[in-house]
């Protein structure tokens, strides 16, 4: 159920609207926009018939919301929301935003040397591995903490903002310590103990669709970030497992619609990981500015060939300097900026 403020409604009648859901024994999620306060209650849905709420001064509606995710709804908040990132902002009207980087750290150097590429091409926020999972356990798992130091020192250098996976909850607070954003990875999308722990971070979460994940599945990971007080949420379609081997995955561009209409979460598509082969990563990523995406995730390397994780899905740098200028004229045909 949503609650709905009057335009005129006074922080004490919100506190006692926030105060009775909690008599009740419900949770309540306050969100503020430039003219109401919208609640979101959280709780058995049996009991809201009788709850009158409607009833109490301030409350202007009452918004049953009969899915399972409350807080991730589009009814919610009525609007599509935006996260900022230390400055970029992603969703509702801002412009796209590219998120650039190495699929690992692999030095200083190379990592430096990416940033200043990414940069100068149009990225407005850094990404790179430090921790990786990776399927075999023989195969490059990252530089751990000096991988951590090294995104900073790009970020200190740059000014981009740094997004990085976190794998265990052990790790939160070295990773907030250095990032900007924590990236939760297919792997992990119903990892809920890490999902908790991060729903209570300061930081955003970009959160990537499982790859045997349905939609609604990927919504409720998300809504169990949501429901521990980080509402700083987005949601990163990544390629779904189909029966098709021509790509690495099936890029599901039929989920960034379907998810904005469902929620309020701003979207962003990674077609490097959905596709998986680096010639058809630039159509992919035109075709994801075209069905609404908020952001576009791609792996750039300036080496690729001698990278030590996904040198085949990665960008050169010529190419992304090329796709740049093709991704903003789609997006301005779509009524967006770049």
């Amino acid at each position: 159920m949503i609650i709905i403020t009057q335009p005129n409604a006074t922080e004490e009648q919100i506190e006692r609207v926030v105060e009775r859901v909690r008599e009740f024994g419900l949770e309540a999620h306050v969100s503020r926009g430039a003219s109401r306060v919208i609640i979101g209650v959280v709780g058995a849905d049996d009991s809201f018939r009788e709850k009158p709420f409607a009833a109490m001064p301030g409350v202007e509606a009452i918004v049953p919301v009969l899915k399972p995710y409350k807080l991730a709804s589009y009814e919610s908040r009525g609007a599509a929301s935006t996260v900022e990132i230390c400055g970029v902002s992603i969703g509702g009207d801002s412009a796209v935003a590219l998120i650039c980087g190495p699929c690992s750290v692999e030095s200083r150097e190379q990592l430096l040397s990416i940033a200043r590429i990414v940069k100068d091409a149009g990225a407005r926020i850094l990404r790179g591995g430090a921790f990786k999972p990776r399927t075999s356990p023989y195969s490059f798992q990252g530089l751990r903490e000096d991988g951590l130091r090294f995104l900073a020192d790009a970020r200190n250098e740059t000014g981009l903002p740094v997004i990085t996976e976190i794998m265990d909850a052990r790790d939160l607070p070295i990773v907030e310590r250095y990032a900007d954003c924590l990236q939760i990875g297919a792997r992990n999308m119903q990892n809920f103990s890490l999902l908790k722990e991060v729903g209570r971070s300061h930081l955003p979460v970009l959160l990537k669709r499982g790859f045997s994940a349905t939609i609604n599945e990927f919504i409720m990971s998300a809504e169990y970030i949501l429901s521990e007080g980080n509402m700083n949420v987005l949601l990163c379609e990544r390629g779904i497992r189909t029966f098709e081997t021509a790509t690495r995955y099936t890029l599901d561009l039929n989920a960034v619609p379907i998810l904005k209409a469902k929620t309020h979460l701003p979207v962003v598509v990674d077609p490097t990981h959905g596709v998986g082969l680096r010639a058809f990563i630039p159509q992919m990523s035109l075709a994801a500015v075209a069905a609404g995406a908020d952001a576009i995730m791609m792996e750039v390397h300036d080496s690729p060939d001698v990278a030590k994780s996904d040198g085949e899905q990665a960008l050169t740098p010529d190419m992304l300097h090329k796709l740049v200028p093709r991704l903003r004229a789609v997006a301005n045909a779509v009524g967006r900026d770049l």
